[in-house]
């Protein structure tokens, strides 16, 4: 019998919603605590690849959202002057078995709550985690703001990048700002007039300014999404607050340099709506040495445990992955075993998280303008027929059953 029986997942978002249901399948019972008066629907369209979609397919998810979310297989890379270059594939049901997604997060979010309702999962409102009291070999016992404590066999922060259950494994460390932000605007697709044969999602090229990318969203891809990445200093989050309520500021870096790209990005930023504009400072969490704690009741998962850029579109893929995983590690592990796999089930993920954070890398150097002379042609450094078509559960099966052996 699992030894963890009663999971607390702190954060109602994407990973929390998702673990709950994924617990929920390895009959497993869990509650979900979230700090705010309900689910944050907030923020723009995300990516989903075959790997994260799979997951979702799963649970049941996935036929819910698909009809909403733009489907496409690649991305293409054009030129200064709006010349084929490249593509990148980010999907495609014969390779992989799912089309690639751009969806709004607020419409998986409901989805996902609306499961996790059907379920019958608890979720408790207005429940800010503050400190861990407690740890023994059984439980966990923990505060709210409040002053409200409860107790579980596990807590499990799912809590985002600025974790509050981080700060019991680390207490003083602090996610660090990859001196980069994306600034993006969401406008009709109709105002790109963009010609029969112009494929999209489209990056285009600019030594001098840096690349534009362009991305259909919502499911008739009625709509896109107009960003630019942009080198940056570091910022409080006083600052970045400042900033993102700087409306103009990001309106005038988006149309920074429009002339000197084609018509189709001088027409996608001519006309854009302030309340369509968004910011993201883009951080990350230093490589850690354990996501659990000493007797491994307190988990972290998704961006508390390893925030990832979003270049390759695998942030939000990833952590669906690790809570994936992580039901079925604790669903097969008893007392005795779980520490041994939990750790090998962080070895495991973290390995695949490196191989994401390089192909990160190399998407970022395609995208931005070169610093110094011209770099050869390099290779992607994961083939993506392992990222974007595993079996998680016999991924999982051989993990255990190696680390069994030895």
């Amino acid at each position: 019998m699992a030894s963890i029986d009663r999971v607390a997942i702190i954060g109602a978002g994407l990973s929390g919603l998702t673990l709950a249901l994924a617990l929920h399948k390895q009959s497993i019972a869990c509650t979900l605590y979230e700090a705010r008066a309900s689910a944050l629907d907030i923020g723009g369209a995300i990516m989903m690849c075959p790997n994260g979609l799979r997951i979702l397919d799963y649970l049941g998810v996935y036929k819910r959202i698909q009809p909403e979310g733009y489907e496409f297989d690649k991305l293409y890379f054009r030129s200064p002057d709006d010349q084929p270059m490249d593509t990148y594939e980010f999907g495609g049901i014969e390779q992989y078995g799912y089309h690639a997604m751009r969806i709004y997060r607020r419409i998986l979010i409901r989805e996902l709550s609306a499961l996790v309702r059907e379920a019958s999962i608890p979720i408790e409102y207005h429940k800010k985690f503050v400190r861990v009291l407690a740890e023994t070999e059984k439980d966990v016992t923990w505060e709210f703001s409040d002053g409200s404590t409860a107790t579980a066999t596990c807590v499990v922060g799912a809590d985002g990048i600025h974790s509050k259950v981080r700060k019991y494994l680390y207490p003083d460390l602090e996610p660090a700002f990859t001196k980069m932000v994306i600034v993006a605007a969401a406008v009709p697709t109709s105002q790109l007039q963009f010609p029969t044969g112009y494929n999209l999602p489209v990056t285009i090229m600019n030594k001098q300014h840096g690349a534009v990318f362009i991305a259909p969203q919502l499911g008739d891809g009625s709509e896109v999404m107009v960003g630019r990445q942009k080198r940056s200093e570091q910022l409080t989050r006083e600052e970045w607050d400042g900033l993102l309520n700087n409306k103009e500021w990001c309106m005038d870096f988006l149309r920074q340099g429009a002339d000197d790209f084609p018509e189709i990005v001088q027409r996608a930023v001519s006309n854009i709506a302030q309340e369509r504009i968004f910011l993201w400072p883009l951080s990350i969490v230093p490589k850690l040495e354990t996501w659990a704690s000493k007797h491994c009741r307190v988990v972290i998962v998704g961006d508390a445990a390893h925030a990832i850029p979003p270049a390759a579109g695998q942030g939000v893929n990833q952590a669906f992955e690790d809570v994936f995983t992580y039901s079925l590690v604790l669903a097969r592990s008893d007392k005795d075993s779980l520490e041994r796999s939990l750790k090998v089930w962080q070895e495991r993920r973290q390995e695949r998280v490196d191989k994401v954070l390089a192909l990160n890398a190399y998407m970022d150097r395609r995208r931005m303008p070169s610093l110094g002379e011209e770099k050869e042609a390099e290779d992607a450094p994961l083939d993506l027929e392992s990222l974007y078509k595993p079996d998680f559960v016999e991924m999982v099966d051989a993990w255990l059953s190696r680390h069994a052996s030895h």
